[in-house]
């Protein structure tokens, strides 16, 4: 089978490939309307999220047989549309979901301990130890919105802390000995904090809202390792000023472009409020972006297409 690379990966992919007896073309250049030219000599495309495949592409790839997607979703496809022409997706989940549990608990010990603005303040030379008193997590209830592969990785880095962890999701049955599964109504009750893991789609885009936030019985602790169009930015900046929110870790944003490279080059003024706030830590979609991740990403997908095809 011939194979389009369109994003560089972990080289095991290329090397694991070709053992298969796969020919691999790399083209990690050419814009979409040239790769639409030529994607019917090819049965295979491994892609993160440089463009979209969507329905157009897709009629034009007459001998696409599967698209690795490496990364957690599929989201960058049109997912009927793929499953109406017979083609295979995997996607890597399984890869960086421990990469993403760990980047979750990372970003709520530095919201509760206020250790970003510590560290910037010490090394300005200023000494502010009361004004630095942080928060336990201990004797607190966390919440998880979305209990796959990264809720449940999250939940898991949990174990070793006095909390309570609970999920809400709208598949029944998914809680387990790390997590029990609530209803919504005692989801927003109970937690103190919030964690999103859930995919982009329809229903959780734009889902944490003002109406959404005003919901919770108490002030939360916000994070977003998911997809930035989760949030409303503007409703998310009202709380955090208002004290329903206490703080936010927030990897992702609503202003990414589609292929989580770049964010829009016009940033909004929600945006300047949230690179200034002191209880708002920010990184640049890194949750799932390790070393290891690296490559387990890239041998996950070769894993499920040769359990397929080979």
């Amino acid at each position: 089978m011939k194979v389009l690379h369109l994003d560089t990966n972990h080289p095991l992919l290329l090397d694991q490939f070709a053992e298969l007896g796969f020919e691999n073309h790399e083209d990690y250049t050419s814009t979409k309307e040239e790769v639409e030219n030529k994607i019917h000599e090819y049965d295979g495309i491994i892609i993160r999220s440089r463009f979209t495949i969507d329905q157009q592409f897709l009629d034009k790839a007459t001998n696409l047989k599967f698209i690795g997607r490496v990364g957690a979703g599929l989201e960058n496809i049109d997912v009927e549309h793929a499953k109406f022409k017979n083609v295979f997706m995997a996607s890597a989940p399984e890869g960086n979901r421990n990469a993403v549990g760990e980047h979750a608990l990372g970003m709520l010990l530095s919201l509760m301990n206020n250790l970003c603005k510590a560290n910037k303040q010490v090394k300005k030379g200023k000494w502010d130890r009361e004004g630095n008193r942080g928060v336990e997590l201990d004797g607190r209830t966390v919440g998880i919105i979305g209990y796959g592969n990264m809720g449940k990785s999250f939940a898991k880095k949990l174990r070793g802390f006095d909390v309570e962890v609970i999920c809400y999701d709208i598949v029944g049955g998914v809680g387990d000995e790390n997590a029990r599964q609530v209803g919504i109504m005692e989801f927003m009750q109970r937690s103190d904090v919030v964690s999103l893991h859930v995919p982009q789609t329809e229903l959780t885009t734009g889902m944490v809202n003002t109406e959404f936030i005003e919901g919770f019985h108490k002030p939360f602790w916000l994070l977003n390792t998911a997809r930035g169009k989760c949030i409303i930015t503007k409703d998310l900046v009202a709380a955090l000023k208002s004290g329903k929110v206490l703080g936010a870790g927030l990897d992702v944003l609503e202003y990414e472009k589609k292929s989580f490279e770049n964010m829009f080059i016009q940033k909004p003024k929600a945006f300047k409020y949230l690179r200034k706030a002191k209880n708002v830590l920010l990184t640049p979609h890194v949750a799932g972006w390790t070393v290891e991740s690296k490559e387990k990403l890239a041998q996950t997908i070769v894993d499920k297409v040769k359990e397929r095809f080979c």
